[in-house]
């Protein structure tokens, strides 16, 4: 349990890190950039608390905020995609794999369930961040557009990310 908790904050400063000091700085004309930091969120223990992953993602939005100098907006876009999380798993995870302490990883659940999940849940992020950062109706067809590349963007390198520390275990799902 201890090895758990000290590999995720592990994952916490290293994915922190890279959002601010590399991602940050990566953009296509203020329509496209990725925020692969939510990752973070999506590998979270299965069997997590919902009252800790709740505060884990604020707190993971936070941190990105003080680096953006943006007002609660990942935070909240963090706490809507731990909503997400905890349907998505709900309505997709058997009970007695809800209750083992396995990483959602590619490796463990396969493409078929992983992809989906991080598909939906990335949209479901920008579309909260985006919309809340904006605030507005003026131009909404760039915001949409910057909402959809912003999210393609994302889940190529969460993807990526994913393939470059694949470990093959055991599948909890199967194929």
């Amino acid at each position: 349990m201890g090895r758990i908790i000290i590999y995720n904050l592990l994952r916490f400063v290293i994915f922190i890190a890279l959002q601010v000091v590399l991602f940050k700085n990566i953009g296509y004309y203020n329509l496209a950039s990725p925020f692969p930091y939510i990752l973070i969120l999506f590998l979270l223990p299965i069997n997590t608390p919902n009252f800790l992953l709740y505060v884990f993602a604020f707190l993971t939005g936070i941190c990105v905020d003080a680096f953006y100098d943006s007002l609660g907006v990942h935070a909240a876009a963090c706490v809507g995609l731990i909503w997400f999380r905890i349907f998505f798993h709900t309505i997709t995870l058997d009970v007695d794999i809800r209750g083992t302490s396995e990483t959602p990883s590619l490796g463990n659940m396969g493409l078929k369930w992983f992809l989906p999940y991080i598909s939906i849940g990335t949209l479901i992020h920008h579309l909260i961040l985006i919309h809340v950062e904006y605030f507005s109706f003026a131009n909404y067809l760039n915001t949409l557009l910057s909402i959809l590349l912003s999210s393609i963007f994302t889940i190529l390198l969460i993807m990526l990310i994913s393939l470059l520390i694949y470990k093959r275990k055991s599948r909890l799902l199967g194929n």
